[in-house]
């Protein structure tokens, strides 16, 4: 009974470790995958560009750009040749040697102008002092004609040819005061533009360490997210205000996001299915031990009990055989012949010693188990679940060690501002810009005071021109009506004469003032033209940057290669074509040494000893003891002890045969049958005592024989249904549990590397992230050398679009 109660307990176990393992395969552990096109995987920098930018300018969209295309179409007839680079030379290099012959030729469509221009302000007013002189001789109007009819169809054409006239004046007039507040409008803040725009771009320069060092600070963003991932880190005691169980919960989750935990799920994750099932096989084989020893047990000693059992009852059976059929044979006894062949078949049924023996077995079995499968499987479930854990205790060195690494990266990282070579070469780009920022400043006074005048006398004669068309318009109207109210259209009218005479003031104000228009509009054409054909148009098509960078061209004081510090093998159009495409600064300025970027910015150079750290990296984290040499001999055992063997197919047979061939309780009731049949009271008496003694020995002697029986046919069933797979399966156990046993280690090294290349991969694209940045940042904005193009597309505009245009 002791030995079945540790059996039981035993069992009770292995039942609970079940339970567990249940539980464990229900909830699997949570992992953490890295994926890298994950948005996790991202980094976002904070939106910092250079301090200083140099604002682009536009031309601004007018409704008097028609008129400027059709004034720029006329310039192109007036004035076909192209840049005059021989002229140029000579007039910057030695202005005393240029030829008046050469100017001629080049602005001889200007030449033609200024002639029919000359031409207009002689001609005019000899115009008018012969007008005035026929005028005073009466000889040029002034007398009133006979009507006739032809006379008021002269006075409608001319009529018809003054108002056309005004209208056309009024129309230019009007074009004329736009322009020249257009003019007056853009001049101021494009003469301001100018050292605006040279300032600007010195402060642009004289800003770039200061950003390099920003963007290299910002390094800061790919190290925490870095450290964030490595995690692992305790810091215990944070909280003091919270209990000691709360800040290791806090401490625990914060733990869970590092690498070395990560790892630990990782390997506990894909290889739980591989070890549950593993240690489930073991369970169910040391329960087929524990049952089959159980088993074995109550068959051996339910056996002998029944053998035991049969030969105590063997006798008395036979006894009590001999004594009914003695009775049913007596003469006395009445109808008894039909109950007697079954009284005298009256004998013993199953022999159970007969079956075969089992004691050789539970001799084999004897001891057995001598190792706590339970505890083993425990410890077993225990160890293999204590990974993650331990992949924290065994990478704490390796991810200190990569934080020391970050550490000395971020030095590396620093040499990028300290080695930028920029601040020494900027300098005299800076010094040239201050000079012509200082030098440009007394050419912008004039050029503003020079607009001032234009404006004031612009503004004078368009109110001239405004009073000569008042005057036509008047002199119609009041000619008109006075017409209109003469009843003799021969007769003389002060209303018409009125008209008259504001006609003729109007005439004379044109006579007077018409060539100082003339002599206006012909500078400012002289002027904006030149500034159009000669610098706007050879800018537009680079021809002006192709004649600065020709050797020669330019005097010495005047060499923008050496005054800007560009490379010795550019110049300025290749410097402007660099800069528009988005160049960096020093890759167009000249340097004692060369300076590739991209050469800093190679992820090895800060990577190396990061990378090598975690490839070198190996630790045991799967070295898992399913089962032990002592359990391992406890099975080899119990599949080594004939209990396989045993014939239970005998024990079957037997059990089909009942304790008692002929029924007990049958032949009692027959019996009691009888004893109601009985006249003889002796007979009926005996009968009667008879069917108690078969009711006893049925109730107390073949009752608990067949209650063995039934308890025996348990323990045969499950033994038969065990029997022919035992070995079988005893032997795929052990063979898995050391599969399991030696794949653990292997599969979890190779796990780890490769979790460990995962998380390389992911971090190494951070750096590359960061790099990329830098390179993109400074060339396109820190230390990019676009504002130097956006500059001299900004002296384009307001020279070009915002000044000669109107002009």
């Amino acid at each position: 009974d002791g030995a079945t109660g540790s059996l039981l307990a035993t069992a009770g176990a292995m039942r609970a470790a079940g339970l567990l393992l249940a539980w464990a395969l229900l909830h699997p552990a949570a992992t953490q995958q890295c994926h890298p096109a994950s948005p996790g995987g991202v980094l976002r920098f904070t939106d910092r560009h250079a301090e200083i930018r140099v604002p682009a300018l536009h031309r601004v969209p007018s409704s008097l750009d028609p008129l400027y295309g059709l004034v720029r179409r006329c310039l192109d007839l007036i004035q076909q040749n192209p840049l005059p680079t021989e002229l140029l030379r000579t007039a910057l290099n030695d202005p005393g040697s240029v030829r008046t012959s050469q100017v001629v030729q080049y602005e001889l469509g200007y030449v033609v102008c200024a002639a029919v221009a000359l031409l207009f302000t002689v001609a005019v007013p000899v115009a008018g002092m012969f007008f005035c002189y026929c005028r005073s001789r009466r000889r040029c109007g002034g007398r009133l004609r006979a009507h006739r009819r032809s006379l008021g169809c002269r006075r409608r054409c001319l009529l018809a040819c003054l108002s056309f006239t005004s209208l056309i004046i009024l129309i230019s007039v009007t074009c004329a005061f736009v322009t020249s507040q257009r003019v007056k409008g853009q001049m101021e803040p494009g003469l301001g533009a100018v050292p605006s725009t040279l300032r600007t771009l010195r402060q642009h320069l004289a800003n770039v360490p200061q950003g390099v060092q920003m963007v290299v600070d910002k390094f800061e963003v790919p190290r925490k997210q870095i450290i964030s991932d490595l995690g692992g880190k305790r810091r215990a005691g944070q909280h003091p205000e919270l209990p000691p169980w709360m800040n290791e919960v806090l401490t625990e989750r914060r733990c869970l996001a590092g690498l070395s935990r990560s790892v630990g799920l990782s390997i506990h994750a894909q290889l739980k299915a591989m070890t549950y099932a593993a240690l489930a096989d073991l369970q169910d084989r040391a329960g087929d031990l524990q049952t089959s020893l159980h088993h074995l047990q109550i068959l051996d000693r339910t056996a002998r009990a029944l053998a035991a059992a049969r030969a105590e009852l063997e006798p008395a059976l036979r006894e009590r055989r001999r004594r009914v059929v003695a009775l049913l044979d007596d003469p006395r006894c009445t109808s008894c012949a039909s109950v007697l062949g079954r009284a005298q078949s009256l004998e013993l049924g199953a022999d159970y010693g007969k079956v075969p023996s089992v004691e050789k077995v539970l001799k084999a079995l004897a001891g057995l188990p001598r190792s706590d499968f339970a505890e083993m499987i425990r410890q077993g479930n225990g160890t293999f679940n204590s990974i993650p854990e331990l992949a924290v205790e065994r990478m704490a060195q390796v991810i200190q060690d990569l934080r020391d690494d970050l550490a000395r990266t971020a030095d590396k990282v620093q040499s990028i501002a300290d080695g930028f070579p920029l601040p020494d070469y900027t300098r005299p780009v800076s010094e040239a810009l201050l000079k012509a920022e200082d030098r440009s400043q007394p050419y912008l006074r004039e050029v503003e005071r020079f607009e001032w005048y234009r404006w004031i006398a612009g503004t004078v004669l368009c109110s001239i021109i405004l009073l000569i068309l008042a005057c036509n318009v008047a002199g119609m109207a009041l000619g008109a009506y006075g017409l209109s109210k003469r009843e003799d259209p021969s007769d003389y009218e002060c209303r018409g004469e009125a008209g008259a005479k504001f006609l003729l003031a109007g005439v004379g104000l044109a006579f007077l003032f018409s060539w100082l228009l003339i002599l206006l509009v012909f500078a400012t054409f002289l002027v904006g033209g030149n500034i159009q054909t000669l610098v706007c148009r050879n800018w537009v098509n680079q021809e002006i940057y192709k004649f600065i960078d020709t050797p020669g061209n330019l005097p010495p004081s005047m060499n923008l290669t050496r005054q800007l510090n560009l490379r010795r093998d550019s110049n300025l159009s290749s410097a402007y074509r660099e800069c528009k495409s988005g160049a960096g600064l020093w890759e167009v300025l000249q340097l004692d040494r060369s300076y590739d970027l991209d050469e800093h910015l190679k992820s090895p150079k800060y990577t190396a000893d990061f990378q090598k750290r975690l490839g070198e990296f190996t630790a045991n984290l799967g070295d898992v003891r399913l089962l032990r040499s002592e359990g391992r001999q406890d099975l080899e055992t119990f599949a080594r002890s004939g209990a396989d063997e045993v014939d239970y197919g005998r024990f079957q047979e037997e059990m089909k045969n009942p304790v008692v061939q002929t029924s007990l309780p049958g032949l009692a009731r027959n019996l009691e049958g009888l004893q109601k049949m009985q006249r003889n009271s002796t007979v009926a008496g005996r009968l009667a005592a008879e069917a108690r003694a078969l009711w006893r020995m049925q109730n107390s002697t073949v009752q608990s024989q067949e209650a063995l029986v039934a308890k025996l046919g348990e323990s045969v069933q499950f033994l038969s249904r065990l029997a022919p797979h035992l070995k079988e399966r005893v032997k795929r156990t052990l063979a898995t549990t050391a599969s399991v046993e030696a794949r653990l280690p292997v599969q979890a090294q190779q796990i780890l590397r490769q979790e460990l290349g995962c998380f390389t991969r992911k971090e190494l694209r951070y750096f590359a992230q960061y790099l990329n940045w830098i390179g993109q940042t400074l060339r396109e904005d820190v230390a990019s050398c676009q504002p130097l193009a956006t500059a001299l597309d900004n002296g384009r505009v307001i020279l070009c679009d915002r000044i000669a245009d109107p002009w």
